[in-house]
Protein backbone atom coordinates (compact mmCIF):
# COMPACT_ATOMS: atom_id res chain seq x y z
CA UNK A 1 0.00 0.00 0.00
CA UNK A 2 1.19 3.51 -0.78
CA UNK A 3 1.10 4.91 2.76
CA UNK A 4 3.16 2.00 4.11
CA UNK A 5 5.67 2.46 1.29
CA UNK A 6 6.04 6.18 2.04
CA UNK A 7 6.63 5.51 5.74
CA UNK A 8 9.22 2.82 4.88
CA UNK A 9 11.19 5.28 2.72
CA UNK A 10 12.12 7.19 5.88
CA UNK A 11 13.88 4.08 7.23
CA UNK A 12 15.81 3.19 4.07
CA UNK A 13 19.61 3.66 4.05
CA UNK A 14 20.48 7.29 3.29
CA UNK A 15 23.62 8.27 1.39
CA UNK A 16 24.85 11.87 1.42
CA UNK A 17 27.82 12.24 -0.93
CA UNK A 18 28.05 15.82 -2.22
CA UNK A 19 31.10 14.84 -4.28
CA UNK A 20 29.21 12.03 -6.05
CA UNK A 21 25.60 12.95 -6.78
CA UNK A 22 25.14 9.84 -8.96
CA UNK A 23 25.74 7.60 -5.92
CA UNK A 24 23.24 9.68 -3.94
CA UNK A 25 20.59 9.41 -6.64
CA UNK A 26 21.02 5.65 -6.98
CA UNK A 27 20.82 5.06 -3.22
CA UNK A 28 18.20 7.65 -2.30
CA UNK A 29 15.56 7.44 -5.04
CA UNK A 30 12.42 5.38 -4.53
CA UNK A 31 9.32 4.84 -6.68
CA UNK A 32 5.90 3.35 -6.34
CA UNK A 33 3.67 2.08 -9.11
CA UNK A 34 -0.01 1.66 -8.36
CA UNK A 35 -1.96 -1.23 -9.75
CA UNK A 36 -5.21 -0.23 -11.44
CA UNK A 37 -7.73 0.87 -8.81
CA UNK A 38 -5.21 0.73 -5.96
CA UNK A 39 -5.26 4.47 -5.30
CA UNK A 40 -9.03 4.97 -5.18
CA UNK A 41 -9.23 4.53 -1.40
CA UNK A 42 -6.55 7.14 -0.69
CA UNK A 43 -7.02 10.83 -0.08
CA UNK A 44 -4.63 13.54 -1.14
CA UNK A 45 -4.40 14.71 2.49
CA UNK A 46 -3.33 11.22 3.69
CA UNK A 47 -0.58 10.92 1.11
CA UNK A 48 0.66 14.47 1.68
CA UNK A 49 0.78 13.88 5.45
CA UNK A 50 2.75 10.66 4.92
CA UNK A 51 5.35 12.43 2.76
CA UNK A 52 5.60 15.28 5.28
CA UNK A 53 6.24 12.70 8.05
CA UNK A 54 8.90 11.09 5.88
CA UNK A 55 10.61 14.44 5.29
CA UNK A 56 10.60 15.11 9.05
CA UNK A 57 12.17 11.71 9.80
CA UNK A 58 14.83 12.19 7.12
CA UNK A 59 15.55 15.70 8.46
CA UNK A 60 16.08 14.25 11.95
CA UNK A 61 18.30 11.44 10.63
CA UNK A 62 20.46 13.95 8.78
CA UNK A 63 20.82 16.12 11.89
CA UNK A 64 21.77 13.07 13.97
CA UNK A 65 24.57 12.39 11.48
CA UNK A 66 25.81 15.97 11.96
CA UNK A 67 25.68 16.60 8.22
CA UNK A 68 26.17 20.36 7.99
CA UNK A 69 25.32 20.88 4.33
CA UNK A 70 22.24 21.51 2.25
CA UNK A 71 19.92 18.55 1.63
CA UNK A 72 16.55 18.35 -0.08
CA UNK A 73 13.84 15.69 0.01
CA UNK A 74 11.70 15.92 -3.11
CA UNK A 75 8.67 14.22 -4.67
CA UNK A 76 7.35 14.14 -8.24
CA UNK A 77 4.86 12.26 -10.39
CA UNK A 78 6.52 10.47 -13.30
CA UNK A 79 3.52 10.33 -15.63
CA UNK A 80 5.26 8.30 -18.34
CA UNK A 81 6.18 5.54 -15.88
CA UNK A 82 2.93 5.92 -13.93
CA UNK A 83 4.90 6.27 -10.71
CA UNK A 84 5.14 8.50 -7.69
CA UNK A 85 8.84 9.05 -6.97
CA UNK A 86 10.87 10.63 -4.21
CA UNK A 87 14.53 11.20 -3.49
CA UNK A 88 16.94 12.90 -1.13
CA UNK A 89 20.09 14.69 -2.26
CA UNK A 90 22.71 17.05 -0.94
CA UNK A 91 21.51 19.77 -3.29
CA UNK A 92 19.38 22.88 -3.04
CA UNK A 93 15.90 22.90 -4.59
CA UNK A 94 17.21 24.87 -7.59
CA UNK A 95 19.87 22.24 -8.40
CA UNK A 96 17.91 18.97 -8.44
CA UNK A 97 19.29 16.32 -10.82
CA UNK A 98 16.60 16.49 -13.50
CA UNK A 99 17.66 16.59 -17.14
CA UNK A 100 14.74 18.78 -18.13
CA UNK A 101 12.79 21.75 -16.90
CA UNK A 102 11.15 21.52 -13.48
CA UNK A 103 9.44 23.84 -11.04
CA UNK A 104 10.20 23.44 -7.34
CA UNK A 105 7.11 23.93 -5.21
CA UNK A 106 6.06 23.87 -1.58
CA UNK A 107 2.67 22.46 -2.65
CA UNK A 108 2.59 18.67 -2.71
CA UNK A 109 -1.19 18.32 -2.98
CA UNK A 110 -1.48 18.99 -6.74
CA UNK A 111 1.28 16.46 -7.51
CA UNK A 112 -0.38 13.76 -5.42
CA UNK A 113 -3.79 14.63 -6.84
CA UNK A 114 -2.57 14.07 -10.42
CA UNK A 115 -1.03 10.74 -9.42
CA UNK A 116 -4.15 9.52 -7.63
CA UNK A 117 -6.38 10.63 -10.51
CA UNK A 118 -4.35 8.71 -13.11
CA UNK A 119 -6.77 5.89 -13.91
CA UNK A 120 -4.28 4.12 -16.18
CA UNK A 121 -0.80 4.75 -14.77
CA UNK A 122 1.95 4.65 -17.36
CA UNK A 123 -0.43 4.44 -20.32
CA UNK A 124 -0.83 7.11 -22.95
CA UNK A 125 -4.01 7.62 -24.92
CA UNK A 126 -3.74 7.66 -28.71
CA UNK A 127 -5.14 11.18 -28.60
CA UNK A 128 -2.14 12.30 -26.52
CA UNK A 129 0.33 11.21 -29.21
CA UNK A 130 1.52 13.54 -31.95
CA UNK A 131 1.26 12.67 -35.61
CA UNK A 132 4.81 12.69 -36.98
CA UNK A 133 3.67 14.80 -39.91
CA UNK A 134 2.31 17.50 -37.60
CA UNK A 135 5.62 17.73 -35.69
CA UNK A 136 7.44 19.19 -38.68
CA UNK A 137 4.89 22.00 -38.85
CA UNK A 138 5.77 23.26 -35.36
CA UNK A 139 8.82 25.36 -34.67
CA UNK A 140 9.24 24.67 -30.96
CA UNK A 141 7.77 21.78 -28.98
CA UNK A 142 5.70 22.88 -26.02
CA UNK A 143 7.35 21.68 -22.82
CA UNK A 144 5.56 21.80 -19.49
CA UNK A 145 8.03 21.86 -16.59
CA UNK A 146 7.84 18.96 -14.16
CA UNK A 147 6.24 19.93 -10.83
CA UNK A 148 8.43 18.84 -7.90
CA UNK A 149 7.62 19.22 -4.21
CA UNK A 150 10.71 20.13 -2.20
CA UNK A 151 11.41 20.04 1.51
CA UNK A 152 14.68 21.26 3.00
CA UNK A 153 16.05 18.51 5.24
CA UNK A 154 19.68 19.59 5.70
CA UNK A 155 21.14 21.55 8.57
CA UNK A 156 21.82 24.59 6.38
CA UNK A 157 18.40 24.72 4.63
Amino acid sequence: MLLTWIDEVADEPLVLEPADRRVEAEANTWWWSAAEGETTSLSVAEVVAAFERTAAVIRERIRERAFAGVATFYVWHDEQAGQLRCSTGSVSPDALPFGGAYVASDRLGPIVERFLADGEPGRLAWSDLDDVRSRSERTEPEVTPLAVWVSGVGASN
